[in-house]
């Protein structure tokens, strides 16, 4: 599990990120930064997988579940700061039977834009 001081929790920090951010996609899975980071505070992130994905709630944790952990990996690896304050990962259908290794080197890829 992912740090609580890297979490996006409140629903207006979501709402904020979507409107002022830039997209970038990948493999499935959709990257939304928010506003450019002008402190040097680490960056919040969060993580999606809509209803319309799968109606079960299992199945849309389990996508939620590889993405925080894909992303815990890459935060010990790198130990990393961006430049924008806030991130939320979006999961699309294309990742509901997908395993690890593949959702891993999506969200890899897109860190690496952060």
């Amino acid at each position: 599990m992912l740090p609580r001081e890297l979490r996006l929790k409140k629903r207006s920090a979501f709402k904020a990120t979507y409107k002022t951010g830039t997209s970038f996609y990948q493999d499935g899975i959709t990257m939304v930064c928010g506003r450019i980071n002008r402190d040097n505070t680490p960056t919040k992130i969060g993580f999606v997988v809509s209803k319309k994905i799968h109606k079960r709630a299992v199945r849309r944790n389990r996508i939620k579940r590889l993405m925080r952990e894909s992303y815990r990996l890459i935060v010990k690896r790198q130990g990393f700061h961006s430049k924008y304050m806030s991130a939320i990962f979006v999961a699309s259908s294309k990742l509901l039977y997908k395993n690890f290794s593949y959702i891993n080197t999506s969200i890899t890829k897109l860190a690496s834009k952060l």
